[in-house]
């Protein structure tokens, strides 16, 4: 970072440095606040492990006064899950006499920016064209999309080692334990069902430039990934706990109004599922 302060410093047209400054201003604000986090979780994990705040100030330099005013400094641990900086979220757009976006996707497009904005990160809505093209190769990505709306989604969901999203010979959707052979499908595709249910994938997956990840929501139908992002909402800090920022996939289900279909509840169906890293 002294050296992009010296670069901007360097600078001679004031037009161009001023800019600049602004810039790294921006990336200095948000290191803080990261390396804060990270400070934070660090701090956590040592007395968790049973170090005293004697032993912890010693570490870190401090006096014990001042490890108790940094223990509770900075956001929560947990935002490390959905990113550093900021979190794009994408929903697909559907084709029609004109394009639109599913009520369900725009709910959990928006739940997840709620979320994103409550762990003190910039959030941002963006749209995935009819064709499903998406760049996967960013920083901070969360998908809601399916593999029938868009091939990207597609290939990214067939190389899970864990869990497949595959049409069965009657038509449905399903997702399928690549291990245990468990299929599970969506009550809301059961004329016999007495529950308004519905499921979907929710993982992190390798992109396909294989420097980071992203994380990927695919209901059978939209409003399973609605249960995605409510249960996302108060799991978030378990998961993390448990993954970090590892790869995994897991099913999730829920329970929704009829009319509104608005999520009354939410659960895991599956373990979180570990990926072997490559």
């Amino acid at each position: 970072m002294i050296d992009e302060v010296r670069r901007v410093a360097a600078i001679k047209d004031h037009r161009v440095r001023v800019k600049a400054s602004v810039e790294l201003m921006e990336e200095l604000q948000a290191a803080v606040i990261e390396t804060s986090r990270m400070r934070k979780e660090s701090i956590a994990w040592l007395r968790q492990s049973g170090l005293s705040m004697a032993e912890v100030a010693k570490l870190m330099g401090v006096s014990r006064a001042r490890v108790a005013q940094l223990k509770d400094a900075g956001p929560p641990a947990e935002r490390a899950f959905l990113g550093v900086d900021r979190v794009s979220v994408a929903v697909p757009q559907r084709p029609g006499e004109r394009e639109y976006v599913a009520v369900e996707d725009s709910a959990t497009g928006q739940q997840l920016i709620n979320l994103a904005h409550r762990l003190q990160l910039e959030g941002e809505l963006e749209y995935i064209p009819t064709t499903g093209a998406i760049d996967l190769n960013r920083d901070g990505l969360v998908v809601v999309c399916g593999p029938k709306t868009s091939p990207v989604t597609a290939a990214a969901l067939a190389a899970d080692p864990r869990l497949s999203f595959e049409t069965l010979e009657d038509g449905r959707w399903a997702l399928i334990d690549r291990e245990s052979g468990q299929v599970i499908t969506s009550p809301t595709d059961d004329p016999e069902s007495p529950q308004l249910s519905d499921v979907a994938y929710f993982g992190r997956l390798p992109r396909p430039d294989r420097v980071g990840s992203f994380l990927l929501v695919a209901g059978v139908h939209a409003v399973g990934s609605l249960g995605v992002a409510h249960y996302l909402s108060t799991h978030i800090a378990g998961l993390y706990g448990e993954i970090s920022d590892q790869s995994f996939s897991m099913v999730i289900g829920c329970d929704y109004e009829g009319g509104t279909k608005r999520v009354l509840a939410s659960r895991a169906l599956t373990g979180v599922l570990r990926h072997e890293e490559a």
